[in-house]
């Protein structure tokens, strides 16, 4: 079986550690990776290691990180089948939406590169006689980045790019379960000239997340994952004196106007429910039905996931592949499964697909939908992170905002309709952080940021974009004089500025 390595200095480092975690292919269940769980002893060395990097790293001068992330966004893109490669091996999503994912990405590289734009200070003269202000950002110092097993490779993307461009050191501590690609991207860094030991890979599971998280020679921490777990990394890090971002769960919404192409938004429905595998932070998993558009959409969802192609990520035909691991996969389908006994109905069972060969013993399953869903049911109420689709039924525009509003998530919502005003006033009136408007994954392109509200995100800063420069830097403001030695007197008052 093969055995990773951490990243550490710039280069592969064999890990000395007794416990473990296995990968597996979720198209054939079979195990075919073991992934270190790093020491304390390898923790205190790569902070050790980043921290004397991040010195010289974060004084070296806008066009050399510049420099370096022309060529890292050059060969990420060179090389992204093999990108799209390790993601379908590990994750499972078919090699069309791996290559999406990496082409998200690139976005981010291709946004931090602009760096010497984004750090431009402001600076005001004489705001008082012989006074002058300006203001700078510099880097915080180490951060590390936890993230999520959903994209291997754009979510660390959203980070590191950001982190790096900023003049930070950076620790990785991907998802134990398809941490490859994050070795290809460290990789990368070098080929592109990175200095060894400003970028870092670690693998571990929640034990080396709490080390990180206590750890003093850690300056910030970003995470993107489940609700629960972004609550107590948000408070644990912060409880250590740490900036901190942590972007949680969702229960995405996706209101159908009356009005509203059915095709269209049917399209969209299955697209952005069952895409991944519904594995998604964005996926949309609940269609909220405005009066009489229900059953005609629900028609014309089911008539598309009867022909919905689902099979191993590497096969071309394949529009969908399996959920990530066995467990997650009966987890997925006991929503399902309960359903019925809470007053839903079950269109399309997902369980009742059977699969043929080696995807028999694969983590798949078949996508499903479930119509009249009510708030308080089981399915509705929790994230459920898989191939399943809610139909909730509400007779007006205001129940439906009504009920987007109440969600104690607030990460996505999206609104399908032909009437100009009644979009406008969703998006205004709407509690959510990303709004699509016949868009269904409403996710920014990298010169905005992401994030959601409520208990979607914890703590104040987005994701990427201009919110990450923010959230990787540190803002100084200078006042500085430089007055005839002859008019220097002692003042013991107040500093004044007239």
């Amino acid at each position: 079986m093969k055995q990773l390595s951490h990243w550490i200095n710039g280069g592969f480092e064999t890990s000395t550690s007794d416990r473990s975690g296995t990968i597996y292919n979720p198209a054939t269940g079979v195990a075919t990776t073991k992934v270190p769980f790093a020491t304390p002893e390898e923790i205190e060395r790569t902070i050790s290691v980043a921290r004397s990097a991040s010195r010289s790293w974060g004084t070296s001068s806008l066009s050399a990180r510049t420099e370096v992330l022309f060529e890292f966004r050059h060969l990420v893109n060179a090389r992204k089948d093999e990108l799209a490669e390790a993601i379908t091996s590990e994750h499972g999503k078919v090699h069309s939406d791996a290559l999406g994912e990496v082409s998200r990405g690139l976005e981010n590289i291709e946004f931090a590169s602009g760096i010497a734009s984004h750090l431009k200070g402001g600076f005001s003269s004489q705001v008082s006689s012989g006074v002058d202000v300006h203001s700078l950002r510099q880097p915080v110092g180490v951060v590390t980045g936890i993230t999520p097993f959903n994209f291997p490779v754009m979510v660390p993307l959203w980070m590191m790019a950001n982190a790096l461009a900023c003049g930070n050191a950076m620790i990785l501590k991907p998802s134990e379960k398809d941490p490859s690609a994050s070795l290809l991207l460290a990789q990368y860094l070098k080929d592109a000239g990175l200095p060894d030991g400003v970028f870092n890979v670690l693998h571990g599971d929640g034990d080396v997340v709490g080390a990180l998280l206590e750890h003093s020679g850690i300056d910030a921490v970003s995470f993107v994952g489940s609700t629960p777990i972004a609550r107590s990394i948000y408070s644990r890090a912060t409880a250590s004196g740490k900036r901190a971002q942590a972007l949680g769960g969702a229960k995405n919404h996706m209101v159908v106007l009356p009005d509203a192409d059915i095709d269209l938004a049917a399209d969209a429905a299955v697209s952005a429910a069952y895409g991944s595998a519904g594995e998604r932070c964005m996926a949309i998993s609940v269609v909220v039905a405005v009066g009489e558009v229900a059953e005609p959409l629900i028609d014309a969802i089911t008539k598309r996931l009867n022909v919905l192609k689902i099979g191993p990520g590497n096969d071309p035909a394949s529009e969908m592949g399996p959920l990530i691991t066995r467990e997650h996969r009966d987890k997925v389908a006991s929503f399902v499964a309960g359903a019925a006994s809470e007053g839903a109905r079950v269109v399309v069972d997902g369980r009742d697909v059977m699969f043929d060969g080696d995807a028999s013993e694969g983590f798949f399953l078949g996508a499903s939908l479930i119509d009249n869903v009510q708030p308080g049911m089981k399915i509705y109420d929790e994230e459920i992170f898989g191939p399943v689709l809610s139909v909730v039924r509400v007779s007006s525009y205001s129940d439906a905002r009504d009920l987007v509003n109440e969600n104690q998530y607030g990460n996505g919502v999206a609104i399908f309709t032909r009437d100009g005003g009644a979009a406008r006033q969703f998006t205004v009136e709407v509690t959510c952080g990303m709004v699509g408007v016949n868009v269904p994954i409403p996710v920014p392109v990298a010169s905005y940021s992401f994030g959601g509200w409520k208990d979607s995100l914890f703590g104040d800063a987005h994701m990427y974009g201009p919110s990450g420069i923010e959230f990787f830097t540190r803002s100084k403001v200078v006042t500085s004089r430089w007055p005839d030695p002859a008019t220097s007197v002692v003042d013991l008052g107040f500093p004044k500025t007239r």
